[in-house]
């Protein structure tokens, strides 16, 4: 992947790491473990363009509630404030 060699935000050194994603559409959320590059320094993370294609096309079926595909892996609530 790496397209640049030092974190385009910080210039710190980078690497690829496995990371989890999590993506909303409309009133479901999905976790998502892919590769990404990771600055040491600051967290950032860059994505290639598929892996950015693919965020995409999930989130578009979470919209639609095709979820069919998807595995349920429990439950999120919302808690109010105060």
């Amino acid at each position: 992947m790496q397209p640049f060699s030092k974190c385009p935000v910080c210039c710190g050194e980078i690497v690829e790491k496995e990371v989890e994603k999590l993506l909303r559409g409309g009133r479901h959320t999905a976790v998502v473990t892919v590769l990404a590059e990771v600055c040491e320094h600051c967290g950032e993370r860059l994505y290639s363009k598929e892996t950015i294609s693919r965020f995409e096309q999930i989130r578009t079926k979470l919209s639609r509630q095709e979820v069919g595909e998807f595995q349920p892996v429990g439950q999120s609530f919302q808690v109010a404030a105060g």
